[in-house]
């Protein structure tokens, strides 16, 4: 039986070498996020946000602790071993959209599902269908060039989805963007997890998102500080 928690970390340690000299990212981070939430993780530049995420992501691996994602203990896995469930469970929205600029928006949508060698008649069906949600369908055969910020992280949040992923990781997802596309930004994403289920983690500045989430847990010098219900779920 499943577990409700999609993200379990004990004691979790991480540093990185700067010359000779070991710099702590995050120090024994403890949490445990349920499946469905809307958790914006805060703090200042420097702080640990994004390497928080990149440990959930599976693309770093923690020097201590153990990491559990979607019941899978990934902490002793190698990450060359980890890119099906990376595939499969996660999806990645990121602050510089991180679209392949001589794919169209369709283009890019289906390309996770190229991966996931799924059948040509239901990627079609899935590409259109998430273009459609996020509210381009007009749009399909547009180069990231010939779009808006807005409509190119749009492109990117219906990438992050068509997988159907358990779990998307966002970095910052709505600071390249001004502060009215962001608004429907926010607005989009929360629907989509409202509807779909799907746990949503953000690391984040914007106070607008702050104020949005469910839970928001506070990162200071690579620990986390405090954890906070921001709203109702």
């Amino acid at each position: 039986m499943a577990s409700n928690d999609v993200i379990t970390l004990d004691g979790v340690n991480k540093s990185y070498k700067l010359g000779r000299i070991r710099v702590p990212a995050l120090e024994n981070v403890t949490l445990t996020i349920a499946r469905g939430e809307f958790i914006a993780i805060a703090g200042p530049s420097g702080s640990g946000k994004t390497t928080l995420l990149n440990l959930i992501g599976c693309v770093d691996k923690p020097d201590a602790g153990r990491i559990v994602i979607d019941d899978v203990d990934v902490t002793p896995i190698p990450l060359h071993r980890l890119a099906a469930l990376r595939l499969n469970t996660l999806g990645f929205i990121f602050q510089t959209f991180n679209l392949i600029p001589v794919l169209s928006a369709y283009e890019n949508v289906e390309y996770p599902l190229l991966l996931q060698n799924v059948s040509r008649r239901e990627r079609d069906a899935r590409v259109r269908h998430w273009l459609g949600e996020v509210g381009l369908s007009e749009q399909l055969k547009q180069r990231p060039d010939q779009l808006s910020g807005g409509q190119r992280q749009r492109v990117a949040i219906a990438r992050a989805m068509v997988t159907e992923p358990k779990l998307v990781l966002a970095d910052e997802p709505t600071a390249n963007l001004d502060s009215d596309t962001a608004t429907h930004i926010l607005d989009l994403l929360a629907e989509i997890n409202a509807r779909t289920g799907c746990t949503f983690v953000f690391s984040t500045h914007d106070a607008s998102l702050i104020a949005r989430a469910q839970t928001v847990i506070r990162i200071k010098d690579g620990r986390v500080d405090d954890i906070l219900a921001a709203r109702a779920a």
